[in-house]
């Protein structure tokens, strides 16, 4: 019984919140301006009309039928109230977040908001933190032992810190390579990204603000999409998720570079656990804070390749230990 009222509180959580986003994209379209202006009233109609779809895909979402469907694609339990609501609130925030960065300036309105503080970023992270432990029943179907197994957070090996580390330099040498390309083939867009992105981050160049910038998304944020979220809608879905919620990058290659850092974040959760992930992430975000170059980027790059050395070897070593399949 217990586990039939979950059921259908889950189903009615799910049907609300989609019946009310839904409610906010009609009344833009016919009452009143309620969302973000589009980039040009061209675009209002879009924009509401997404949102309005987003809100009813999510309250479909309520109905079980459509949950058993949706579970032969994600790796879903469509009986389990938690997956539902999950669900439900994964088909929102990407759903919202998309129209956002395709029918609105974006980087006029980051550029429009006062400079993040840390204690700004910690209140900004600190619900995907939140809801990564909820998600996952911590103190409800979970100890803390538990939840932690559950969020793939355990000792790291230390080939396993290797290859994050050597993931993290990979990823900070593809993100300037786009960058050059971004500033070669989308001048005016590239500058605007850098003067939003400055804009952001100007206060938290100094040491403590970079090391705030480094650890507090790389933990909260991997804690939840790669933690809570990916075992549950799969690799791929975590992946635009997480790129969704960097609104500052607007439609540009940056986006494109955070989709393939979400992909290699998600694979390194899949086939090691969030320990390493999170590793990756935090250093990824360092080496952006401080920047690399003159002798320091020769020693970096000299560091990398002996990371990428050792983890060839670790990985190939592991493949080539792996017992043969027996054929039937």
């Amino acid at each position: 019984m217990g586990k039939r009222w979950a059921g259908l509180a889950a189903e009615i959580l799910s049907g609300v919140a989609g019946g009310l986003i839904a409610l906010l994209g009609a009344a833009d379209l016919t009452v009143a301006r309620v969302l973000t202006p589009a980039t040009n009233p061209n675009l209002q109609l879009a924009l509401d009309l997404t949102v309005m779809l987003t809100g009813l895909a999510a309250a479909a979402i309520a109905a079980q039928p459509v949950r058993r469907r949706v579970a032969h694609l994600l790796p879903i339990d469509a009986d389990n109230p938690v997956h539902a609501l999950a669900l439900a609130l994964t088909v929102i925030l990407l759903g919202i977040d998309v129209a956002v960065i395709v029918f609105t300036d974006v980087l006029a309105t980051a550029q429009a908001q006062p400079p993040l503080t840390i204690a700004d970023l910690f209140f900004d992270e600190t619900p995907f933190l939140v809801f990564a432990l909820v998600g996952v029943g911590l103190f409800i179907r979970r100890e803390l032992p538990d939840t932690a197994a559950r969020l793939g957070l355990v000792l790291p090996m230390w080939w396993q810190i290797a290859v994050a580390l050597a993931a993290a330099g990979a990823f900070y040498f593809f993100v300037q390579q786009v960058d050059v390309a971004s500033h070669r083939w989308t001048p005016d867009l590239a500058h605007r990204v850098d003067a939003a992105t400055n804009h952001i981050f100007g206060q938290l160049g100094w040491p403590a603000g970079s090391l705030a910038v480094a650890l507090i998304p790389g933990l909260c944020e991997e804690l939840l999409f790669r933690g809570a979220l990916q075992p549950r809608i799969g690799l791929l879905p975590t992946a635009l998720l997480f790129t969704s919620i960097h609104t500052q990058y607007a439609l540009s290659l940056d986006t494109a570079a955070v989709l393939v850092i979400a992909l290699g974040l998600g694979l390194l959760r899949k086939y090691t656990n969030t320990t390493t992930s999170c590793t990756c992430h935090i250093s990824y975000n360092l080496l952006v804070g401080i920047g690399v170059a003159g002798a320091a980027a020769n020693l970096a790059i000299a560091a990398e390749l002996a990371l990428v050395g050792v983890s060839a070897y670790v990985i190939w070593s592991r493949r080539r230990g792996a017992p043969t399949p027996v054929e039937p």
